[in-house]
């Protein structure tokens, strides 16, 4: 097979077809917003560890928040990688969203921390969340405790985005009872397409009887190779079962991720001209011409 072939992005007939086999599309300047809120809320969603979603949380917050809107990101893990990704020591927190979801005498706004991103803020999150998922289950309306917390906050935002655990528990169906949208961060991996039908499955449910607001905004490519083969059929699988729910833009594996990573920085910061950088802020303009964002 020749370089042309082999590329991911071949120009036929003046189209450019993107890796997903689709025509690339140029995606508008975001409109300037003149005032700020409702926000519309989005749970970064999947079951499985190591796909992405945090990485992708940060940075599509960071790449929104460049085109003007303001966002807030919800670390909803236990572990703190949000928290600590972006320069937050979890272990050092007294109040965090374990507080706002557990004790209504505390307010949401107490708990919310600047970052050294303008524009973006952060609800943060340590271990003491991993005790949540047992102590809600004795709670009335157990399943609308986030949705409630965020509601005193979401005019003052444009776009939240929950960063969700790998798990389908009580903390996750928090999350999508409190999202308008959902995006499915996917490694390009045949194991990862495995336990999409799970999560659809949940997503479905919540919809159902909890939200029916809820809607999938699109499943997210993310530590995509083109060199390999594998990437390339797991990601033509995908776009097989998924169809234009996946989006344009797909996130390729690089170490500048991880490099920001440990600077605390989005990748938007880090290295503001790399090609990890310009996928995540050609996500934010995708996702805000799909209507997933204002």
């Amino acid at each position: 097979m020749s370089n042309e072939q082999s590329s991911t992005t071949l120009a036929v007939d003046d189209v450019v077809v993107g890796p997903t086999g689709r025509p690339l599309t140029e995606f508008p300047e975001p409109p300037v917003l003149a005032s700020h809120g409702p926000a519309r809320v989005i749970a970064m969603v999947n079951q499985k560890g190591g796909v992405g979603k945090t990485t992708s949380t940060i940075n599509l917050g960071a790449a929104l928040a460049e085109v003007g809107r303001r966002v807030l990101l919800v670390d909803f893990d236990p572990q703190g990688a949000l928290s600590a990704g972006l320069g937050t020591n979890p272990h050092e927190l007294d109040v965090t969203v374990y507080n706002v979801l557990m004790d209504r005498k505390v307010d949401i706004r107490d708990a919310i921390r600047q970052t050294d991103i303008e524009n973006v803020d952060i609800l943060p999150a340590n271990i003491d969340l991993s005790a949540a998922e047992v102590q809600l289950v004795n709670e009335v309306a157990r399943e609308q405790v986030l949705d409630r917390a965020l509601k005193k906050v979401e005019d003052e935002y444009d776009v939240v985005l929950i960063d969700c655990q790998p798990s389908l528990g009580l903390l996750t169906v928090n999350a999508l009872t409190a999202a308008h949208g959902v995006i499915i961060p996917l490694i390009c991996e045949f194991f990862a397409l495995r336990a999409v039908a799970l999560l659809i499955e949940t997503i479905d449910k919540v919809q159902d009887r909890l939200n029916p607001r809820l809607q999938v905004d699109g499943v997210l490519a993310t530590m995509f190779d083109a060199r390999t083969l594998h990437s390339r059929e797991v990601l033509a699988r995908l776009v097989e079962a998924f169809d234009d729910k996946v989006f344009e833009t797909v996130i390729k594996r690089t170490i500048k991720f991880a490099d920001a990573t440990v600077a605390a920085e989005p990748i938007t910061q880090y290295a503001g001209n790399h090609q990890g950088a310009d996928a995540y802020r050609r996500l934010a303009k995708e996702l805000i011409a799909r209507g997933g964002a204002p």
